[in-house]
């Protein structure tokens, strides 16, 4: 299966509003200068710039290559790494994600990694997509997939889990959750829909042939339009978050 890539450019032009509206996990982390921080999916290093304007000591990972070099080009710090093989050991007072966490399939082990990279009582304060993130949007893409007989299951990446799961998985690595919430952020996009469907769907389009692609994100467009689309605003996508703190205690 062809995985998800990330165009420093293209995401800069349908999908800003990602790092933009994760700015309230700042307030979340209560940042003190001289803190180490890891920003788990840095992405372009946008929210990262801001830790260090906050006065972090701030390493940045994403697993796209690409998008670490644009972080570079910020001049931040950052390396190649994937959640599942952070290979910290107590290095970070916190461990900061935005939009990322959706996207891991082995969860267990990158909450696990998460934890060893903290140090006693480190915090770890992430964004991701919750339980209903992009139903309708993700419903359109299944529907789209099995008009072509393939079944989206073996093409569908992300994982959004209600709080309470969430909870558990964090809980059973060991650590404590302070708060998560779970709530609805319907989200106006910078452009037309297919953009975004272009920048984050890709896995669902790897599953047919690319000349299939432009006609299979219009049939999904023309889906969505009736209730994705406002006359006068544009489209919104129907975003669902969930957003919380937990703590690596000390032993």
């Amino acid at each position: 299966m062809t995985q998800q890539t990330w165009n420093p450019e293209s995401y800069a032009k349908n999908a800003r509003f990602v790092s933009d509206l994760g700015e309230p996990l700042l307030d979340l982390l209560q940042l003190v200068p001289g803190e180490r921080i890891l920003d788990l999916g840095c992405g372009d290093g946008a929210l990262t710039e801001k830790l260090v304007a906050a006065g972090g000591l701030v390493l940045g990972v994403d697993a796209s290559a690409e998008q670490v070099q644009a972080t570079r080009q910020r001049g931040l710090e950052a390396e190649v790494c994937t959640a599942e093989n952070l290979p910290f050991v107590e290095e970070f007072d916190a461990v900061f994600s935005n939009a990322v966490l959706h996207w891991v399939k082995d969860q267990p082990t990158a909450i696990a990694k998460v934890y060893r990279s903290l140090k006693p009582n480190g915090r770890f304060v992430a964004e991701m997509g919750g339980f209903g993130n992009v139903a309708t949007i993700r419903n359109a893409l299944h529907t789209a997939l099995q008009n072509r007989s393939i079944n989206p299951q073996e093409y569908d990446p992300w994982f959004f889990p209600t709080a309470d799961e969430y909870r558990v998985l964090l809980e059973d690595q060991g650590f404590e959750v302070d708060s998560i919430v779970l709530f609805s952020r319907p989200t106006p996009l910078p452009g037309d829909i297919s953009g975004w469907l272009e920048t984050f769907a890709q896995p669902f389009l790897c599953a047919l042939p690319p000349d299939n692609w432009e006609a299979c994100v219009e049939e999904v467009r023309d889906r969505l339009r009736p209730t994705l689309f406002q006359e006068g605003q544009g489209w919104i996508a129907d975003y669902t978050r969930s957003r919380f703190r937990a703590i690596r205690r000390a032993a």
